[in-house]
């Protein structure tokens, strides 16, 4: 597949939001953001202390958030608004009402029929995160990554008028797939899913994912990779959106479509 014109409108926005443009202009470019976008810094430092653009982007907070240490909570992994959650019929979950994706091709090739028919009829969350929300995403709880797919594709905008318009967004668009385990050996899966002006999805345990630089996919196993719940394991360089795939019977939400939700709040509570 060849490279699409969002991606290459994606790494341009990149080249200007990862150079230091000078103290000065640079800390004008950073207030300008925060005041248009209506970010809120409380939980961080001030914007004229980040070097770029993107570091303002990929912001970590000065004192970290507390969380549920209850094994049972599920944690929301981001601050972001649900666009849609609810239970995935057979391999089918909205991405915004009246329009359904399949879970099957958003998992892509790379993932085995077991593992994405382990998912069917369970329960599905996407979390939309907006330029002006926090940009890092943690581990919603205890788990064990069993793999990493990097699925190149498009960089299509994933606000909501482009969800309610763009036909198999997330399945078009540049996505890293995570398969992973509870402690409790349920499978889940957690999709990075890129975006307009993304030009990275980084992810910490893998330097090798380089999203936006090649149009060819690339697949990880693990043996022994795993994360607390809490545990930052990367950001994206801007707005996107998580989708996370549950098994049946794993947990039971506590949130419905169109909550705003930050991390570290609890969510759902896995029922084993």
């Amino acid at each position: 597949m060849k490279q699409h014109f969002t991606s290459a409108l994606s790494q341009t926005f990149g080249r200007f939001a990862s150079k230091a443009h000078g103290k000065t202009f640079q800390k004008m470019i950073n207030r300008t953001y925060v005041r248009s976008m209506g970010l809120d810094m409380s939980d961080f430092d001030a914007p004229e202390t980040y070097p770029t653009l993107n570091a303002l982007f990929t912001r970590k907070f000065r004192h970290k958030r507390t969380f549920s240490t209850d094994q049972k909570d599920m944690i929301s992994p981001c601050d972001a608004l649900i666009t849609e959650c609810g239970v995935i019929k057979e391999d089918l979950a909205l991405q915004i009402k009246g329009m359904a994706y399949s879970v099957d091709g958003v998992l892509g090739e790379g993932i085995t029929a077991d593992s994405k028919k382990s998912v069917h009829n369970g329960l599905f969350i996407n979390f939309y995160l907006s330029p002006r929300d926090y940009h890092r995403y943690h581990a919603p709880l205890d788990m064990q990554v069993l793999h990493a797919l990097h699925i190149p594709g498009k960089l299509y905008p994933v606000n909501i008028p482009s969800l309610k318009k763009q036909v198999n967004l997330f399945i078009e668009n540049e996505r890293v797939v995570l398969e992973c385990l509870s402690s409790e050996g349920k499978r889940f899966f957690l999709i990075l899913v890129g975006a307009l002006n993304v030009g990275e999805m980084e992810v910490s345990f893998e330097p090798r994912i380089r999203t936006n630089t090649t149009m060819t996919p690339s697949s990880y196993s693990y043996k022994d990779l795993y994360l607390s719940k809490g545990d930052d394991f990367g950001c994206f360089r801007m707005g996107s959106t998580i989708v996370m795939l549950c098994e049946k019977d794993m947990v039971e939400l506590g949130i419905s479509s169109g909550h705003n939700v930050r991390f570290t709040q609890t969510i759902g509570r896995l029922t084993f």
